[in-house]
């Protein structure tokens, strides 16, 4: 259940992804600088490159004057993205001017983001074969979820987008390799496909209010071209039969994501074993809980009690039911500061980007007073009745999905970072610090008080936490010990207790999303900061938070090193 990146793109692996994207960088605005006097030109002239390289990552952030723009995807438009990239390690690397200690953190927030983002071009090939790579940037959601403007200035956007599509369409048809994995294949045609279909949908519905017949003509025009443009794509995708293997990174370049994306060195062999004993210990609390919910019964039948408790109005509903009452939760407890007094909207998701069951959309730092939305998904209505039946969450699973999305979880997270002291703080979120902390605060909730010891609650609970467990797992089996998509469903189903359709969507997305196991790694390292910097203390949880939030979101090796006054930093669990 991961939130929505849109501030990076679509799903997790579209989070990392979408800022990798190239587009014309002409005018040399790249000169990240070794002539800068001081760090602030740097960092400012850095960013001034940086956006027009990205356009769908600066729109998402709140940067307008950049509506409509997509990234170019053709090999030369890559290999300038790369360039920058380097450039920039270089650079800052080799800056020798006087700084703070604030702007040497910056300097090395700004170095690991970049070699994170590097990676991706230089030592995969997802460009060529992993659709995941494209979806988050094609992603039109900004200019209908969010009110930033009136609905003709963003149908006006939106008209812009479209009319780019079929370019940005043929440079990937071009650029994808067939035959692609099984799993890329279907993530690959039910998204571009997906759009498709939101064009027409979701999309024309959301600008009906725009009276201006022109308008609304060249928008249908666009619309048609680019829906079959996303249709053709979707078709290329699936024309060849997908293969049963193809997606490994392989045990050196998974080990590399983790370092240059993470800052985590910690041996493979010994990161399965962190893992192994997470999962033990949540399942060994899941026989308990169950022992006394549902005495008698197997665990495969505790969770399907637990998951048969579901909301009579649907999953939307009972979040919207869910949210304030987790809000007084935080503030009866005093667990962390709740900057400002956003609210999150909670919608079901569009077509196009269901592949998990929960994310949310949180706008950027340049957007003022716009909503989050808190989208959930349906089932996919491709699977059996009982499938889908089983795939909507019991209401307990369905509280720490509500508790990791919004409080106090991602939304929290962004309403801390979009105020943090350092603009990378604001802009970079990385993968393990979000889904780590959000991951983090399940637990956390729990142990605060949050059902009053309920066992029912507590399954909720560690339903969600084994199902992080095996993503761990699964990631570094698939993409370094040979592991079968097969044998990661069967790890999602018999170790973890997942319905049917959740192992099936997992292990899928585990090939496609090598670092999903970002969850559970930084929720250990999370965990274990806030031990070692409270040294135990339950009254000093709330000062941690507020602390570890004020960072933004930089490798959580860093945040260590800076809040335990230690050294070089390093990934302890």
């Amino acid at each position: 259940m991961t939130r929505k990146f849109a501030r990076f793109g679509g799903a997790a692996v579209a989070a990392t992804l979408l800022v990798l994207t190239a587009c014309d960088a002409s005018g040399d605005k790249s000169a990240t600088a070794q002539s800068a006097k001081n760090w602030t030109e740097f960092r400012d002239n850095f960013l001034k490159g940086y956006f027009p390289l990205n356009p769908t990552f600066a729109i998402y952030q709140g940067k307008h004057e950049f509506d409509g723009q997509l990234p170019d995807w053709s090999p030369e438009g890559l290999e300038k993205q790369a360039a920058f990239l380097e450039k920039t390690i270089a650079d800052a690397k080799a800056f020798d001017g006087e700084m703070t200690e604030a702007e040497k953190f910056e300097r090395d927030y700004l170095v690991r983001v970049a070699e994170g983002q590097l990676f991706f071009l230089r030592d995969t090939d997802f460009a060529a074969k992993n659709p995941a790579f494209y979806t988050g940037a094609l992603d039109p959601n900004v200019y209908i979820a969010r009110p930033y403007g009136t609905p003709e200035q963003r149908m006006k956007a939106f008209i812009a987008y479209a009319t780019k599509v079929p370019a940005a369409a043929a440079q990937i048809k071009a650029n994808l390799k067939l035959p692609l994995p099984a799993t890329f294949v279907k993530y690959g045609t039910a998204g571009f496909g997906g759009f498709a279909d939101y064009y027409k949908g979701d999309a024309k519905a959301a600008f009906a209010s725009v009276k201006d017949e022109a308008l609304q003509k060249q928008f249908d025009d666009a619309v048609a071209k680019a829906g079959a443009a996303m249709t053709d794509l979707a078709e290329y995708v699936g024309s060849q039969p997908g293969t049963a293997n193809g997606y490994a990174l392989g045990p050196d370049r998974f080990a590399k994501m983790i370092l240059t994306n993470e800052g985590v060195d910690t041996p493979l062999d010994e990161l399965e074993r962190i893992g192994q004993a997470d999962l033990k210990r949540n399942q060994d609390a899941l026989k308990a809980a169950c022992a006394t919910y549902a005495a008698g019964m197997t665990i495969a039948e505790c969770m399907k009690k637990m998951n048969a408790d579901k909301p009579a109005d649907g999953p939307v509903a009972e979040a919207r039911r869910q949210l304030p009452t987790l809000r007084a939760f935080l503030v009866e407890k005093d667990l962390v500061t709740i900057p400002g007094t956003e609210q999150a909207q909670v919608e079901e998701s569009p077509p196009y980007n269901r592949q998990n069951s929960a994310y949310i959309d949180i706008p950027g730092p340049y957007e003022k007073g716009l909503p989050s939305v808190y989208y959930i998904s349906p089932p996919d209505p491709a699977w059996d009745k009982q499938t889908q039946a089983d795939f909507v969450p019991g209401r307990k699973d369905l509280l720490f999905t509500s508790v990791h999305e919004v409080w106090p979880g991602h939304f929290l997270n962004f309403l801390h970072s979009n105020r943090a002291g350092s603009i990378f703080g604001k802009l970079f979120v990385g993968y393990a610090f979000a889904e780590g902390w959000a991951h983090y605060t399940e637990e956390m909730m729990w142990d605060a008080g949050l059902g009053e010891g309920d066992p029912e609650t507590h399954i909720g609970q560690l339903s969600n936490a084994l199902l992080r467990d095996c993503r761990y797992l699964s990631a570094i089996g698939l993409h370094t010990k040979g592991m079968t998509v097969a044998d990661s469903e069967k790890l999602f189903k018999e170790q973890c207790y997942q319905d049917e359709g959740n192992a099936r969507q997992q292990a899928a997305r585990g090939t496609y999303d090598p670092a999903y196991l970002n969850y559970t790694m930084g929720k250990l390292m999370i965990r274990k900061l806030r031990e070692d910097w409270t040294k135990g203390d339950r009254t000093k949880w709330k000062a941690f938070h507020d602390e570890f939030l004020s960072y933004g979101g930089p490798p959580i090796p860093m945040v260590r090193a800076a809040m335990m006054k230690e050294g070089a930093p390093k990934a302890v669990f």
